[in-house]
């Protein structure tokens, strides 16, 4: 027989801060969401859509999702061979591979722009080489791919090592033993093991990506139609008092958050975490 232990009675004080911490998520967080959506479609459902297929939020769209699409998968690899290196070989340098790939997180994103338009820009160190050559980087879309890049390098490789590190790699010693190389090792047992942490961390790494604003904005120029993303369109057309558009953008961006949440605490709710713990 299973007996159901009486679960502990809360204190007014624990019940006061509860109630505390319910009230200010509210105001810090569903308000200014559900105002988003309210200012975006207080002009009507019509003028709503209008906004968001305006040419300009449009492209901006389509740029910030194929930013997304093209740094995604390449974090997610990185990612992995990070983990990998650092959970299953000893090697000098190893906790300074850890530290280097942990960099992007000390770094302010508009550091992080300023560094790379002073580095690949036609006035820096390898910028003259670049022109001679006929290659162009920076305030193109290639610009705002290698800075999405720089600063969501860590996600996935936060959630991967701990787990890795946790697993010790007894199951990919028992494959080897089988007979099984290396690219069936990979695919049949260590994949599955760190399936749901690299989805949490490909979903973080795609939210960061999405919401980008400091270092894109110094790399990309800002020029209209062409390197705009959806955060940097919804600053300009702010700038250019044209709210309703400017909210009917944000609620583009704000439901893109809000999905990502839903996704990281389905996540969470299998047991997933910060850390990559299963």
């Amino acid at each position: 027989m299973s007996s159901t232990l009486p679960s502990p009675r809360r204190s007014g004080t624990e019940l006061l801060l509860i109630g505390l911490a319910l009230v200010l998520s509210a105001f810090v967080l569903v308000v200014p969401v559900a105002l988003i959506f309210t200012f975006a479609l207080r002009s009507g459902v019509g003028a709503y859509f209008a906004n968001i297929l305006e040419p300009g939020t449009l492209h901006a769209v389509f740029l910030t999702v194929l930013a997304s699409i093209v740094v995604v998968p390449i974090n997610v690899a990185f990612g992995i061979c990070v983990a990998w290196l650092v959970t299953r070989f000893r090697f000098p340098g190893r906790q300074l591979l850890v530290t280097i790939t942990e960099i992007p997180f000390s770094i302010s994103p508009i550091v992080a722009g300023v560094c790379y338009l002073f580095l690949y820009g036609g006035q820096g160190l390898l910028g003259p080489l670049l022109e001679a050559a006929g290659i162009r980087l920076m305030f193109t879309m290639a610009a705002i791919f290698l800075v999405s890049l720089f600063v969501t390098a860590p996600f996935v490789a936060r959630e991967l090592i701990p787990l890795m590190q946790q697993q010790a790699g007894e199951d990919e010693e028992a494959a080897l033993s089988l007979g099984a190389n290396g690219w069936q090792m990979f695919w049949h047992v260590t994949l599955p093991n760190i399936r749901w942490a690299l989805f949490y961390g490909a979903v973080l790494c795609n939210a960061r990506v999405m919401g980008e604003f400091g270092a894109v904005s110094v790399v990309a120029g800002a020029i209209r139609g062409q390197t705009q993303t959806l955060p940097l369109q919804i600053s300009l057309l702010f700038n250019d008092f044209n709210i309703s558009g400017a909210f009917a953008a944000a609620s583009t961006l704000a439901l893109i958050a809000v999905l990502t949440i839903i996704a990281k605490a389905l996540l969470e709710a299998r047991g997933i975490g910060s850390g990559g713990r299963h």
